[in-house]
């Protein structure tokens, strides 16, 4: 057999057919003919996809009528007869994975109905729960539309990856390898924690002096991690009316539920986390629902998903207990004052970018700094900068970093709030 199709397929030297070939070839359905029809086929084939690249038409636009057989008018016409929907929430559904399945939806401000499904609506795409879009005549759903997330929760998810990396941290390798055994381990190794049997770390609370850099490494895990960053301040959750702080929390952690990986990040929580009191007034009651709402999502009914939470506070002393309890912030960091070394790290860190003079005993400014933390630090190589340009230089000298820290840490000690923080600590 695979001898007269290798015949046949050889068009340079064909032999004529006997009669015992014709009838083998019968059997098999195969004509004399089929080694040409095939070869048309294939240069049809070609053809058709050379005029389909021409016209720039993709493989993921089929479906498409072509763009020569397109009506425009009557399809922009056709829009324009079409009614609006109204909005609708679909609370049951009656004898589901039936043909006669019919749906209960309350139409806000005017009533509930009992409905059948439009034609271009499938029953799978309708769950209880959800929201859909009704016609005007006889209510029957037409669309399902996307859950409700408020534009402002929207607006916290950090877009752009920061440009800070864990190398600008100064000071902070302890503080760094506990964030990086609880934030990037399980997501990038999961199987090490189903293999021992534990859940991985859900929270960490990262507390310590104002300016020891809780914020910054934040912000370097989120330039780290190739999950969703949603970065929430805790001011922003206090809201003027009753429940809209809880419903934002609730639309937040939602969110953060549809992304494959995400991390929210909640700055200065101490505005939302405080403990509770009864003031007699009822002025702080929005706020403890607010964290009451907090405290549910992290650790409730409802699965949390490949979510990490991490919160900053200068004030651990003010946070609610049902808030610090293992299981919804597992992890404790504190950032501490930079030691010695650390000050010279710092230092380093933020003259790296400067135009400074070669010789410049970084040591020696870290002594002269004693219980500063990086953003004092910080204040002092802008100041020294600052010295170069009145002085009309374009490099900055030593003497310029010691004038700095002159009147950086010796002149502004008052307003430090270093000492305050040790007191509440």
């Amino acid at each position: 057999m695979a001898d007269i199709e290798d015949e046949i397929k050889d068009e340079k030297n064909p032999r004529p057919l006997d009669e015992d070939d014709i009838a083998l070839l019968k059997t098999y359905g195969l004509g004399p003919y089929s080694t040409s029809i095939k070869k048309a086929e294939k240069e049809i084939k070609e053809m058709a996809k050379k005029i389909n690249d021409l016209r720039g038409i993709k493989e993921s636009d089929t479906g498409l009528a072509a763009p020569s057989q397109w009506d425009l008018v009557s399809d922009k016409q056709m829009m324009q007869e079409e009614q609006p929907l109204q909005v609708a929430r679909c609370t049951k559904i009656i004898s589901p994975n039936t043909e006669d399945a019919k749906y209960v939806i309350n139409v806000k401000q005017i009533a509930k109905f009992v409905v059948g499904l439009g034609d271009k609506v499938s029953p799978t795409d309708i769950e209880e729960g959800m929201r859909v879009g009704v016609d005007r005549n006889k209510y029957q759903i037409q669309i399902p539309l996307p859950p409700k997330i408020d534009p402002s929760v929207t607006m916290m998810t950090v877009e752009e990856k920061p440009d800070v990396t864990y190398n600008d941290v100064g000071g902070c390798k302890e503080q760094i390898e506990k964030m990086r055994e609880v934030v990037e381990l399980p997501m990038l190794h999961p199987e090490k924690f189903v293999k021992l049997g534990i859940d991985p770390p859900k929270g960490v609370l990262l507390y310590g002096p104002p300016g020891t850099g809780k914020t910054l490494l934040a912000r370097a895990v989120a330039n780290r991690t190739d999950a969703c960053f949603i970065r929430v301040i805790g001011s922003e959750l206090v809201q003027k009316y009753v429940g809209e702080g809880a419903r934002m929390v609730r639309e937040l952690f939602q969110m953060a539920r549809s992304k494959k990986a995400c991390i929210v990040f909640f700055d200065e929580v101490d505005a939302i986390g405080g403990a509770r009191f009864d003031d007699g007034a009822g002025g702080d009651n929005e706020v403890q629902r607010t964290m009451l709402e907090i405290v549910n999502q992290l650790d409730g009914f409802d699965a949390r998903g490949n979510i990490k939470v991490l919160m900053a506070t200068n004030r651990p002393d003010t946070l609610d207990p049902a808030l610090l309890r293992p299981g919804r912030l597992d992890r404790k960091v504190e950032f501490g004052l930079p030691d010695m070394e650390s000050r010279t790290q710092i230092f380093k860190i933020h003259t790296r970018t400067m135009n400074c003079e070669r010789d410049i005993r970084f040591e020696l400014l870290a002594r002269l700094c004693p219980n500063s933390t990086g953003a004092d630090i910080r204040s002092v190589c802008t100041e020294a900068g600052m010295y170069a340009i009145r002085a009309r230089r374009k490099t900055v000298t030593e003497k310029d970093f010691l004038d700095a820290v002159n009147k950086v840490i010796k002149g502004y000690q008052k307003f430090s709030a270093t000492p305050k923080y040790m007191v509440y600590n």
